[in-house]
C-alpha cells in the first residue's frame, strides 16, 4: 500500500477479523476463546487508535492547521469506541450471552459509521493534504505500515 486510505483501510479489515473471531467464539458458547479473541481485538483497536492519535491525527492537523475538526471528531469517538470495549469486557467476565451480543452490536454499529468517516473523509484528505517535502503522504503512509497498521 502506498497511500494512508489503503494502509489505515487495511488496518480496519484487521480488527475486524478479530472482532469476527470473538463473535464466533460467543456463539459456540466458549467464553475462554471469546476473551481471548476479543482481547486481540481491543488490542488490534487500540494499537490502531494509538497510529491514529499519536501519528496521524497530529500529522493531519500540522499539515492543514485544523485541530478541533474532524481529527477532534475522531478522537471523540475513540473515546466513546473505548468505552463500548468495557461494556463488552464486563459482558464476558459475567459470561453474559445475551449482553455481550447487544454491546457487540451496537459497537459492530459504530465501528461501521466510524471507519467509513475515516475511509471516504479523513484519510483521503490525508492523502491530500499531507504532501510537504518533509514527509510525503506515501512515505507516511509507509511509515504507519511499518509501525504495525
Amino acid at each position: 500500500m502506498t497511500d494512508i486510505t489503503g494502509v489505515m483501510t487495511q488496518d480496519h479489515r484487521h480488527c475486524d477479523e478479530y472482532f469476527a473471531e470473538a463473535e464466533n467464539a460467543c456463539l459456540d458458547g466458549d467464553w475462554t476463546r471469546t476473551e481471548q479473541a476479543f482481547e486481540r481485538f481491543a488490542t488490534a483497536l487500540e494499537e490502531h487508535f494509538g497510529l491514529e492519535e499519536g501519528m496521524l491525527f497530529p500529522r493531519f492537523e500540522e499539515a492543514t492547521g485544523m485541530t478541533s475538526g474532524p481529527t477532534a471528531m475522531m478522537r471523540m469517538e475513540h473515546q466513546d469506541l473505548r468505552a463500548q470495549v468495557e461494556e463488552m469486557r464486563a459482558a464476558i467476565a459475567r459470561q453474559d450471552a445475551d449482553a455481550y451480543s447487544g454491546e457487540s452490536e451496537t459497537l459492530l454499529i459504530m465501528m461501521q459509521q466510524h471507519n467509513m468517516k475515516e475511509e471516504n473523509i479523513l484519510y483521503p484528505m490525508c492523502d491530500t493534504r499531507i504532501s510537504d517535502a518533509a514527509e510525503t503522504a506515501g512515505t507516511l503512509a509507509k511509515r504507519l505500515a511499518e509501525a504495525g497498521a
